[in-house]
């Protein structure tokens, strides 16, 4: 579903990704792990078309993206650091958008379905700008599914939601997973990526270090498995950002 080859990117002098290679399968949900500034948030930027790669190439869905980016779109759900909603639209009218871009059918059904997902039906006319940040959070999450797409990609999803609103998006997560839709996730927090993920990839020095199927490790190894992957047992500069 995913395949990039060689994949560089670079700003200025620095280099951040480095000829990069990754293959995700379809129905795949990996958990992208590293430690601050390896380049998880530029690698999922590139592949939700929101920037482009120095050098390579990316193939998603079986579309080339250097020159098929709106096909590619089309297929993608996208929750980043930006919530990408409208401030001055109410929660309802941000996925009314949202559902014309997509050429949704039966949108106000899917609103409604997806509203109520999210836990926000009760605030659907509120603009989005009254909204705190984990309101915010809750509706990108929902304009991400709202087309039902086949590559769900998420950056810290998790980031400033309460503990009901996390577990509303780990249950949304195994339906997606659950579905065969493909799922790839920045996280920190290890504890929740073993919970959800089929497949673990540790980036760090501008590539991916090691990758390890969840059948493959053995009870709590996944924090063993991260250490080593960064090269060191003690692993100092991932363990200060990793969640237990």
């Amino acid at each position: 579903m995913i395949e990039v080859h060689h994949l560089t990117k670079r700003y200025g002098p620095k280099v951040v990704l480095r000829r990069l290679d990754l293959r995700v399968e379809k129905g795949e949900f990996v958990a992208l792990l590293g430690p601050n500034g390896a380049g998880k948030t530029t690698l999922l930027r590139i592949l939700a078309s929101l920037s482009k790669p120095t050098l390579g190439e990316v193939w998603i869905a079986g579309y080339r993206l250097r020159d098929q980016a709106a096909w590619v779109r089309r297929r993608l759900g996208v929750v980043s650091h930006q919530p990408l909603l409208y401030g001055d639209l109410s929660a309802e009218e941000n996925l009314r958008f949202y559902a014309r871009l997509y050429g949704l059918e039966n949108a106000e059904t899917r609103i409604r379905e997806v509203l109520t997902l999210v836990g926000l039906w009760a605030r659907r006319r509120d603009l989005v700008r009254t909204f705190s940040r984990g309101m915010q959070q809750r509706l990108a999450i929902g304009r991400a599914i709202l087309h039902d797409p086949e590559v769900l990609l998420l950056d810290e999803p998790h980031t400033g939601l309460d503990q009901e609103a996390c577990d509303m998006l780990d249950q949304l997560l195994r339906q997606v997973a659950a579905r065969g839709r493909t799922v790839v996730m920045t996280s920190h927090d290890l504890a929740r990526a073993a919970d959800l993920a089929s497949r673990f990839d540790v980036l760090s020095g501008g590539h991916i270090q090691a990758s390890v199927r969840r059948e493959d490790l053995a009870g709590d190894a996944l924090l063993t498995f991260y250490r080593q992957a960064l090269g060191s047992e003690n692993a100092t500069e991932g363990t200060g950002e990793v969640h237990l």
